[in-house]
C-alpha cells in the first residue's frame, strides 16, 4: 500500500526525537505536573496528527498557501497560542518557590484535571503552521495515487502517533524521574527550567508573528 515504507519509519522517528515546540511541551508539563501530566499532553499532540492528516489529504493546506489572508490568519493564531502558554509559564516559574518543602517535594495535585493537559498539548499542535506545512510536503511522497490518500493519511499518521507517544511518554518519565531523584533541588531547578521553556515558546511564538508582519 505504501511506498517506501521503512524510510516512512525511519525519517519519522528521526524527526520526532528533534527537539521541538511539542518536546518543550511535554517537558514543561511533565515539570508541571509529573509523568501523567506529560504523558496525557502527548496524547493532546498526537491526536493533532490525525487533524494534520485530514487536512493534508483533503487539499485543505493547498487552499491555506494559496489564501493568504487565511493562511495568515492561521499562523498568528498559533503564535498567540504560543506565546500565551510562554508567558503563564514565566509567571508560574516567578511564582513558584526557590527552595525545597514538603509542599512541593509531594506528588503534585491535579487541581485542573486532563483536559487542560491534553487540550494544551492539542492546540500548540494543531496551530502550528509549520507542522501543516511539512505534513502537506511528507505525506504524499508515501502515498500510492491508485488508492484512498485519506485512508493513507490516516494510517501514516497512525504510525506517527504511537511512535511519538512512545517517545514523549518515555520523555516525560525521565523529566519526573529525574525530578524525584533530585528533589531537593527540584524546585529551584524546575523554576529555572520553566522560566527558560516559557522564554523559548514566547520567543518561537513571536518569531513566528514577525515572520508574518513581513
Amino acid at each position: 500500500m505504501f511506498v517506501h515504507l521503512g524510510t516512512f519509519l525511519l525519517a519519522i522517528t528521526l524527526l520526532t526525537m528533534i527537539p521541538g515546540v511539542d518536546t518543550l511541551m511535554v517537558i514543561r508539563n511533565s515539570v508541571r505536573g509529573g509523568w501523567r501530566d506529560g504523558a496525557v499532553t502527548s496524547l493532546g499532540i498526537c491526536c493533532g496528527l490525525f487533524v494534520h492528516a485530514t487536512v493534508s489529504a483533503i487539499g485543505i493546506s493547498v487552499i491555506l498557501l494559496q489564501t493568504a489572508w487565511a493562511f495568515a490568519l492561521l499562523k498568528l493564531a498559533g503564535a498567540g497560542y504560543l506565546m500565551w502558554l510562554g508567558v503563564t509559564t514565566l509567571i508560574r516559574s516567578w511564582q513558584q518557590p526557590s527552595y525545597a518543602t514538603p509542599e512541593s517535594l509531594a506528588p503534585p495535585a491535579r487541581k485542573q484535571g486532563d483536559w487542560r493537559s491534553f487540550r494544551e498539548g492539542f492546540l500548540s499542535n494543531v496551530l502550528n503552521p509549520k507542522t501543516i506545512l511539512f505534513y502537506m510536503a511528507f505525506l504524499p511522497q508515501f502515498i500510492d495515487p491508485q488508492r484512498s490518500a485519506l485512508v493513507q493519511s490516516l494510517l501514516l499518521a497512525g504510525m506517527h502517533f504511537m511512535l511519538a507517544m512512545i517517545w514523549q511518554c518515555l520523555l516525560a518519565w525521565g523529566v519526573t524521574h529525574t525530578k524525584r531523584r533530585f528533589s531537593q533541588r527540584a524546585a529551584s531547578a524546575g523554576s529555572l527550567f520553566q522560566g527558560i521553556t516559557g522564554t523559548i515558546l514566547l520567543a518561537i511564538g513571536a518569531r513566528l508573528a514577525l515572520e508574518q508582519s513581513h
